[in-house]
């Protein structure tokens, strides 16, 4: 992963989702998902944007199968906000930067 965007497996999914002191987005995504490859640059955007303040992280669900089935991602991309360990929304599709940013406006602050 480039720049500010934490890789996620399922050895690390628990202490840097759920036991995150920060609310955290995750992207769920495959390399074979072209939608996924396109939303990679909004994702990273977002990351530098908020640096600090949230996680942004991205989760190969090749490589994390069992994280993806306990989570219910039945599509990608899919983006998934929480906070205090808690799911509090979901995105499910290549939404655009601005409909992201919506929807941290409407759960993080």
């Amino acid at each position: 992963m480039a720049g500010n965007v934490l890789e996620l497996r399922g050895d690390n999914f628990e202490t840097e989702v759920l036991k995150s002191d920060k609310p955290v987005i995750v992207d769920f995504w495959a390399t074979w998902c072209m939608p996924c490859k396109m939303l990679a640059p909004t994702i990273e955007e977002i990351a530098n944007e908020y640096k600090g303040k949230y996680k942004v992280a991205k989760l190969n669900i090749d490589d994390a199968m069992d994280v993806a089935t306990n989570l219910s991602v039945m599509n990608i991309p899919t983006l998934i906000f929480f906070s205090n360990g808690e799911e509090v929304a979901r995105v499910v599709g290549a939404a655009s930067k601005r409909d992201i940013l919506k929807k941290i406006e409407e759960v993080f602050v």
